[in-house]
């Protein structure tokens, strides 16, 4: 069962404006760039669901973070269907996300006041994932569009809320493009989850690239309102 409501989670996401993607089939190695994350100040995580047994290392990952990193929300991202989405909320995910727009998840999420956040490529399906009861939509592929779409969607929808996630990386320039035209938060994975020259994770880049992109943003944030 979800730790935290669906308003929580939203609040967070807006308030930190960073949401780390990340995924790896071994649990040591994700327990490990988890904890990189949380001490560069991260207070969400979207668990990719990729590859096979990946609900198990959620459910392990999830209990650490429960046990070990207070006030660390975890969600689980690439969900694809509502059965997948059923059972990552058995095991405790505070918010789902998912590539499509798809009802059926709504429907699960809703009636367990767990946050979603579909993948939207146009005004038309925002519209749609809102009208669901979509609190922050998931602009993707976002590098794609890039933060002109922003602006534009803004325009006659103020209300929306979006996360852009592929196409973000973790640079005063970067950010600035996504903040300055209006998102609520941003998802980033590889450009975030570095590794060293051996092949292996760079935990103290990883912790130092997260507070730099929390920093950044904190201030962006500051000059909007």
């Amino acid at each position: 069962m979800a730790q935290y409501s669906r308003i929580e989670v939203a609040q967070k996401m807006e308030k930190t404006g960073l949401v780390p993607l990340f995924f790896h089939p071994d649990l040591e190695t994700g327990k490990q760039v988890l904890k990189a994350c949380y001490d560069g100040g991260a207070r969400l995580m979207e668990f990719t669901s990729r590859g096979d047994f990946a609900f198990e290392i959620f459910s392990e990952l999830n209990k650490y973070a429960i046990g070990e990193l207070p006030g660390m929300i975890m969600g689980v991202g690439s969900v694809t269907d509502a059965a997948a989405a059923s059972l990552y909320m058995q095991l405790g995910a505070n918010f789902i996300v998912t590539p499509v727009l798809r009802e059926d998840i709504a429907t699960v999420c809703n009636r367990r006041k767990v946050l979603w956040s579909p993948g939207c490529g146009s005004l038309t399906e925002i519209a749609k994932a809102e009208e669901l009861g979509c609190e922050i939509v998931k602009l993707f592929p976002g590098g794609i569009y890039g933060p002109d779409i922003i602006k534009a969607i803004k325009g006659p929808c103020p209300w929306t809320s979006i996360m852009p996630t592929g196409g973000v990386s973790p640079t005063k320039e970067n950010l600035t493009g996504w903040f300055n035209a209006g998102v609520t938060c941003v998802g980033m994975g590889s450009k975030l989850m570095v590794k060293n020259n051996e092949g292996n994770f760079d935990l103290p880049k990883i912790q130092s690239l997260t507070k730099l992109s929390i920093e950044i943003i904190s201030e962006l944030k500051k000059q909007v309102h």
